[in-house]
């Protein structure tokens, strides 16, 4: 890793994180598709059967230096912590306004996001049901694999290698990512942060008054600013705004 600008970390890589997957076994699977294609950031987010999980290395096939590295995280929002680009793999229209891209343009935008020193990651949802809007909320594209219409049903491992594949191959091309801003994108960190200050704020001046209609309304507003690319300094301003608003409520 390399320090760049005022102490930010780039990274050589994409962040592959597993959300609450089910089976050791596919997460071995996943190593072993990671590390074929030269990746090693594995994270996984609240594994079902904890972890370590002793079904896992088999099925890595000698990919334990990724297992051995992986970190283990609570939250969707702790794992993407450090990065400031999130894709979302899914197949499905969640009616969420993002851009959605094929593997093979995520890995050409991959790669220029981390010549530019952002840190890019890929989320994979639970074998069975796939990620929830929650967590889909918290990206910033959808990554959609074009696959047969009659017949849609990749395995995580298959995801995984796909993504990853794509993204060894296309390591010489182009890349066809150009930073919204000089200084570089905030870390989902300090987006987050930024987004549960404003949900606080709202919640103090009765915003949310339908219960039913919350989660939609929060959903909305947080993909509001994770399509706005802002940088740190961005955020520092909209916490201010959100701060001042809520003077005499909640801070």
């Amino acid at each position: 890793m390399e320090l760049f600008g005022a102490g930010r970390i780039k990274m050589a890589q994409p962040a592959i994180i597993l959300i609450r997957p089910q089976l050791g076994e596919n997460i071995g699977k996943a190593a072993r598709a990671m590390l074929n294609f030269g990746l090693t950031d594995l994270r996984l987010v609240a594994p079902r059967d904890g972890w370590p999980n002793p079904d896992a290395g088999p099925t890595a096939a000698g990919a334990g230096v990724v297992l051995d590295k992986a970190r283990i995280f609570s939250t969707v929002e702790e794992a993407i912590a450090d990065c400031t680009h999130v894709y979302a793999t899914t197949v499905r229209n969640r009616d969420m306004p993002k851009p959605v891209a094929t593997p093979h343009e995520v890995a050409l935008q991959m790669h220029g996001l981390i010549a530019a020193g952002e840190r890019p990651a890929v989320m994979f949802g639970p074998e069975r049901s796939g990620m929830t809007n929650d967590d889909i909320a918290l990206a910033d594209t959808v990554l959609t694999v074009p696959i047969n219409p009659d017949y849609g049903s990749l395995n995580l491992a298959q995801a995984v290698i796909l993504v990853s594949y794509e993204y060894f191959q296309s390591k010489n091309e182009t890349p066809a990512y150009q930073p919204a801003h000089d200084d570089g994108l905030s870390s989902k960190k300090e987006l987050v942060d930024l987004m549960e200050h404003l949900e606080s704020v709202l919640d103090s001046k009765g915003f949310f008054r339908s219960p039913g209609r919350r989660d939609p309304q929060r959903r909305t507003l947080r993909n509001l600013l994770q399509n706005a690319e802002l940088s740190s300094q961005e955020v520092m301003t909209l916490r201010g705004v959100v701060k001042s608003l809520g003077r005499n409520g909640a801070d």
